[in-house]
């Protein structure tokens, strides 16, 4: 086999670099993004103790702090981002902080809706948030979409929820549907319940930060 002529080899590299010039960085779906909330509390002060959108940026403005810039920071280190960036403006804050996604929970749930799901909740918290399926939804078709198109269904989704993925893990974001059919066999429906529910499934306190 003859080895690749100089000139081949260098038509390869302009060609490869002048696709990543064209191609834009992926950003991780693990990073907080725009539509996501932060729920954070600063002990002592009063005004950065609430929940947070954020906004394009993507960023987060707080009062008498302005805008903090979220590029590239992860949902589980923005407990220790936010406690590193208020150290900017506050003497030795005590920062606690949570990245919320908001997932609509559709179909056969008792409280169909937005809801905002810690990111480290696994998939069946964020359902029985919505007060769990009734007993004619048909568990084992549900599905998760984001723009009119599934990114988990079927087999590789009832494991995800067997493994207990969370949210995080799961690479869901904000805006994402989270989607229970109907079926007839309320029966059934029982039994792949009871099955999912022996899995920790204990519902987030939204209202309690820590």
């Amino acid at each position: 086999m003859k080895p690749p002529r100089p000139c081949h080899v260098a038509l390869v590299a302009l060609a490869l670099g002048c696709l990543a010039t064209r191609l834009p960085a992926q950003v991780p779906d693990d990073t907080v993004r725009v539509g996501d909330r932060v729920l954070l509390r600063v002990e002592g002060e009063q005004q950065l103790t609430d929940t947070f959108t954020v906004s394009p940026g993507p960023a987060l403005v707080l009062p008498a702090v302005g805008e903090l810039a979220l590029n590239n920071v992860r949902r589980a280190e923005v407990d220790r981002y936010l406690a590193r960036e208020l150290a900017r403006f506050l003497r030795d804050p005590v920062v606690h902080a949570r990245v919320l996604v908001r997932l609509a929970v559709l179909g056969e749930v008792e409280r169909p809706g937005f809801y905002a799901v810690p990111a480290d909740a696994i998939l069946t918290q964020a359902i029985m948030t919505a007060g769990g399926p009734t007993r004619d939804a048909k568990v084992s078709g549900l599905r998760i979409e984001r723009d009119h198109a599934p990114v988990w269904s079927g087999d590789a989704l009832q494991q995800s929820i067997t493994r207990g993925l969370t949210v995080d893990q799961m690479q869901l974001r904000s805006g994402d549907l989270i989607v229970v059919p109907r079926r007839h066999n309320a029966a059934a429906t029982v039994q792949v319940l009871g099955v999912l529910l022996t899995l920790p499934a204990a519902i987030y306190g939204l209202t309690r930060l820590f």
